[in-house]
């Protein structure tokens, strides 16, 4: 790993850490201020079951009987504040907790506050805070045991009328009066209305009851509310029957259910999980932010280190592709970065590669003028009578050096861009008349013709002697490859839809193979079939002078044998 890898890591471990601080911290704060100002009650359904038994409890038994409950309950202690704002076990109470419970006495679906009157003759409001859930309600059984009879009454009914006991009322009394119709009349001094056993003297609902040792009273009878009073033996409601046996039929487990279970279907009611610690999600969120930091790191420094071997490996003359190589598929500004590189390294491979075969060719095509120099040098101080034959061989050579050095000269600076095409209008009909005349007269003397076929009286932008000379090189070409009594046809064709000029040479000649038809535009070309001097300059300067001219040049073998060269130039509109 080198230090941009670190760089990297260290920066976008930072930012996301940072970033993960900023986030959490203000989310903890919002989450914390809303904590503080607002105050929530259990609304869930042991929430609900525990207020209906303090109100059943309260309805009942009465105030001391609520007290009695509250006390001797671990959780779920619902809390119990009258008219005046007195809780009845003498907790302090939220002043926004009373506003919350007085605003939810309207919801009828989710009865989680109830209202219920005392016998004092005060009315109190019965709720249960979020934070008294918490602690839960294990087992009723245990509390039930504890309590008095009037309590289990009231548990009786919270779980059996946990809807609407005030509408259960009328249910009950009717129910009364129909068992007192069939034989089975409730004590006198039994209030009408209320079950036996809570209006003060539990004599009348005993002796209604002859079941004393836990079974059924009499039809039309309530069981005794309290099994420690007037020596009744009947077991609390509602543990377990004789044997371990279950609630008796139609009772409700200690989860609210027969049972046992609570209203999802599971066991008794409790937290159902411990809530995660603050430094869980910390350690997570910086392991995470970790993992991440490696791979962007890596993925980062991964082609900037590839890219460094490849300027490493050019520096030391490997001019070979190595990022495409390194880095497989694109698809990033690094990647193409590399591959711009190599784009560049390729060119310069190229370019390095072509000056020195032009360096290798220019040394070839000297040492032959030079070496007929020297010979013609050594044959005029050997014969002096021939001197003069000696002296025009060196004219030649000389003529033939300086022409190459010349050609060589005009190359180097088109490839180098030092030649530009000026900015000036060539008419072109009378630049091919030109260029077709002196082909003419050279052609004449080796027994050739030239044909120029079709007119073009169009303008081309650029430079006449370049362009001329271009052009000029191309028919030269095709009449030194032409045979003895040849035909060389220079034909001209005006494009106006395409605002072109087409421009073909052809003749006669061997032709091409057709894999050196790209390559004769190279410096120092020779063909196998040719069998002409040359030094292979002149179609290489003419490729680059006509695309300085915005044009193109290509070379075709003609079907009966031969060579066409098309030159393709854009016209003034």
């Amino acid at each position: 790993m080198g230090r941009l890898f670190w760089k990297f890591f260290l920066c976008i471990f930072l930012a996301q850490l940072a970033a993960t601080v900023g986030i959490g911290g203000a989310v903890w704060l919002k989450n914390r201020n809303q904590q503080s100002q607002q105050v929530s009650l259990d609304t869930s359904p042991p929430a609900e079951m525990a207020i209906n038994a303090a109100a059943s409890t309260l309805e009942f038994g009465g105030v001391k009987a609520l007290h009695r409950m509250l006390e001797n309950m671990e959780r779920h202690r619902v809390y119990a504040v009258d008219e005046q704002g007195h809780e009845i076990l003498g907790r302090m109470v939220n002043p926004q907790m009373l506003q919350e419970s007085r605003a939810r006495l309207k919801d009828q679906v989710r009865r989680a506050v109830r209202q219920v009157g005392g016998d004092d003759g005060k009315r109190y409001l019965l709720f249960l805070p979020s934070g008294e859930r918490e602690r839960g309600l294990d087992d009723n059984r245990q509390l039930l045991a504890n309590l008095g009879g009037g309590t289990q009454m009231a548990m009786k009914a919270a779980s059996v009328l946990q809807d609407s006991l005030d509408d259960r009322r009328d249910d009950r009394r009717d129910n009364f009066k129909r068992n007192d119709e069939r034989g089975a009349r409730p004590p006198q001094n039994q209030m009408p209305g209320r079950p036996p056993g809570l209006d003060g003297n539990n004599n009348a609902g005993n002796a209604a009851a002859p079941g004393a040792q836990g079974g059924p009273g009499a039809p039309g009878t309530m069981p005794a509310l309290d099994g420690a009073q007037n020596n009744d033996n009947r077991a609390p409601f509602p543990g377990p029957g004789p044997d371990g046996a279950s609630p008796m039929p139609g009772m409700m487990g200690p989860g609210g259910m027969p049972d046992g279970r609570d209203m999802n279907g599971d066991r008794p009611w409790g937290p159902r999980f411990q809530p995660l610690g603050p430094w869980v999600p910390i350690a997570a969120a910086t392991l995470a932010s970790l993992l991440f930091s490696v791979l962007l790191a890596w993925y980062f420094s991964r082609p900037i280190r590839a890219l460094r071997e490849a300027f490493d490996a050019a520096a030391n003359g490997d001019l070979s592709p190595r990022f495409a190589d390194a880095t497989g598929k694109a698809g990033n500004e690094l990647n193409d970065l590399g591959r711009d590189f190599d784009i560049m390294t390729a060119r310069l491979r190229n370019l390095i590669d072509g000056q020195t075969r032009l360096l290798h060719d220019v040394s070839h095509e000297l040492r032959s003028p030079l070496a007929r120099l020297q010979a013609a040098i050594g044959l005029a101080h050997q014969s002096p009578e021939k001197i003069n034959a000696s002296l025009e061989r060196i004219e030649r050579e000389s003529v033939r050096m300086d022409k190459l050095v010349g050609e060589l000269l005009t190359l180097a600076r088109l490839e180098a861009g030092a030649i530009k095409a000026s900015q000036e209008q060539i008419a072109m009909a009378d630049l091919l008349e030109q260029i077709a005349d002196d082909a003419r007269y050279e052609a004449a003397s080796q027994q050739r013709t030239v044909v120029q076929e079709g007119e073009a009286d169009v303008q081309v932008i650029g430079q006449s002697d370049l362009l001329g000379r271009a052009i000029e090189n191309v028919v030269r070409n095709a009449i030194k490859h032409s045979p003895e009594g040849g035909e060389v046809q220079l034909q001209v064709r005006s494009l106006p839809e395409a605002s072109q000029l087409v421009i073909r040479v052809l003749d006669r000649g061997p032709g091409v193979a057709p894999s050196d038809l790209e390559t004769i535009f190279q410096p120092f070309f020779r063909s196998s079939n040719a069998g002409t001097e040359g030094h292979g300059l002149g179609l290489a300067i003419a490729q680059h002078v006509i695309e300085a001219h915005g044009g193109s040049i290509k070379a075709t073998n003609r079907a009966g044998g031969g060579l066409c060269v098309e030159m393709i130039l854009p016209v003034k509109r």
